[in-house]
């Protein structure tokens, strides 16, 4: 392997954007593999390049060294339900941007098409290499799965909880569920397969069924979870008929929960998860109600910042001065200038011809949505 060969496909490892590209071929060209979180898929992909540069700097054939990055991509994906199919359809998608990539920045560093297309074999049999190697450690889990409790688990779970194809009674009944009965769904953040059966076992002390569903740890319980050290969201006991509908909201209010760990019920997470469905009328309503405030001026994001603080404390200036850890005259100039230069309406004085609660909704939403547009700038908070 040419130094110049090694020398792109470092530079290709190290690039972010490739990676994003690689994921979203992989993506954009499997369902199956799009259904599981993007990071997922970005982890496996950007540890499989660097693996990639320090295998060929050591030289020799591409089937020799080390491949146990792939030999744990093809296992985790037999783990989280991927069918060979949908991982092959990612696998040659992926394949084929990282070859395209490479031979993109291989034209921007100067390299002549002979190089260039002795560089396209070296790293496509690198890379044929990767793809069997997956290939075998997809079909080494899925022998062990096979033989496993925790997968007949996981396929009933993804039968009542995505497919919507109803196991029959003896199904539930081996899995411990009743047809008649109630259960909490559980959906977890976590998505590495070892993480998740660390977890896993943390949770049977409240008893249920939990699995990878989506490339996420979520189960069914009768008790629901009264802690965790992970984020997890947690429905009001559902029928399991009507857990599929369940399990598609607690996956939405996942992605508005933040990342702040803990058991959080999806009940209080309606209000946000409802709003984070609707990302540009959220634009819309920012640049109306706050279209003249410059996210780059740290006042104006002192402003936004209180006024938000204060809706969440009830409109009371003591608490929002005591959260913010500012003297209670603060909160009110600050209040004062952003209604001022706005015209937001802070709750303070209703208008008998429109409803309370929704003036306030809206401001609270507009605030909220400037602040997280703006998060790439971060201003000194006082």
């Amino acid at each position: 392997m040419s130094a110049m060969v090694r020398q792109v496909l470092a530079a290709v490892a190290a690039d972010d954007k490739v990676v994003e590209r690689v994921v979203d071929a992989a993506r954009g060209n499997s369902p199956e593999v799009a259904r599981l979180p993007a990071e997922e898929n970005r982890r496996h992909i950007a540890f499989l390049l660097s693996e990639g540069v320090a295998h060929l700097e050591r030289g020799g054939s591409p089937d020799d060294g080390d491949f146990s990055a792939a030999l744990s991509l093809g296992a985790d994906r037999a783990a989280q339900g991927v069918s060979m199919g949908g991982l092959l359809r990612g696998v040659h998608a992926g394949r084929t941007e990282l070859i395209r990539a490479s031979v993109e920045l291989a034209r921007s560093l100067g390299v002549d098409d002979g190089t260039i297309l002795n560089f396209m074999i070296d790293l496509d049999h690198y890379v044929g290499a990767v793809e069997r190697h997956i290939i075998s450690g997809y079909h080494t889990a899925e022998l062990q799965l096979s033989r496993t409790v925790r997968d007949l688990h996981a396929q009933v779970l993804r039968r009542l909880l995505v497919s919507g194809d109803f196991p029959d009674a003896s199904e539930l009944a081996r899995t411990g569920l009743r047809p008649d009965g109630r259960y909490h769904c559980v959906v977890s953040g976590v998505t590495d397969p070892s993480h998740a059966r660390t977890l896993e076992q943390r949770l049977h002390a409240f008893g249920g069924v939990f699995g990878l569903v989506e490339g996420r740890l979520a189960g069914l319980t009768h008790v629901p979870p009264s802690w965790s050290d992970d984020l997890l969201v947690v429905s009001p006991a559902t029928p399991l008929k009507s857990l599929r509908g369940t399990y598609s909201m607690c996956t939405r209010a996942l992605a508005a929960a933040g990342a702040s760990p803990g058991v959080r019920l999806l009940t209080d997470l309606a209000g946000e998860t409802a709003l984070a469905a609707f990302p540009g009328l959220a634009d819309t309503l920012a640049d109306a109600l706050l279209g003249q405030l410059d996210p780059k001026s740290t006042f104006h994001h002192e402003m936004v910042v209180t006024a938000l603080c204060y809706l969440d404390n009830g409109g009371r200036l003591s608490a929002t001065a005591a959260a913010l850890h500012i003297h209670a005259n603060t909160v009110r100039y600050r209040l004062d200038r952003l209604v001022e230069l706005t015209g937001a309406d802070l709750g303070e004085n209703p208008d008998a011809g429109r409803s309370h609660v929704l003036t306030t909704l809206h401001t609270w939403w507009a605030l909220r949505s400037w602040i997280d547009r703006s998060a790439g700038w971060s201003p000194q908070r006082r």
